[in-house]
């Protein structure tokens, strides 16, 4: 139970780096964001274009940044379907890009939904690979990595924030 009230904690501190990172572009100023209401409804329709080569960074990276977010999601809903994780996840995904519409504070793609929803999944499979793999102390193992992962982001939200002033 200690191990997840951890787990807890560390996702509220997750989610609240993931805020900043696609509500508020990782600016310290609302002033400084976009006024932007735009929506594309087309999956892969409109990657960047990079020296004449579609740039797939931004997709890669919106897998990646969801990953955390499935095996935080496995953890703290255990007695949960798979089926409802993954509804929370892509649901979670659709809220953030429906916050940057409804604000216009972003362009709201179906690209990131699918993107952030295959990060979730793929962190959901990792976190039942852990769980079989690890037995009991599988929960231990992802707080550790998280727990290194917030202080190496903390370091570096402060390194910005100092650098910024």
């Amino acid at each position: 139970m200690k191990s997840k009230k951890i787990t807890l904690i560390l996702m509220i501190f997750y989610l609240i780096a993931l805020i900043w990172v696609i509500i508020f572009k990782l600016e310290f100023s609302i002033k400084e964001l976009p006024q932007i209401r735009n929506i594309n409804l087309i999956p892969f329709n409109q990657p960047a274009i990079v020296n004449g080569k579609a740039d797939i960074s931004e997709i890669v990276l919106n897998v990646f940044a969801f990953i955390p977010y499935g095996l935080f999601i496995h953890i703290l809903m255990d007695e949960k379907s798979i089926l409802k994780k993954l509804f929370i996840i892509f649901a979670t995904s659709f809220i953030f890009e429906l916050i940057q519409y409804i604000f216009a504070i972003g362009a709201s793609d179906i690209t990131d939904i699918i993107s952030n929803t295959s990060g979730g999944i793929i962190g959901v499979v990792v976190s039942m690979f852990m769980e079989k793999l690890l037995r009991e102390n599988w929960i231990k193992c992802i707080n550790i990595v998280s727990t290194v992962c917030a202080i190496i982001l903390t370091a570096i939200i402060v390194i910005l924030l100092l650098t910024n002033i």
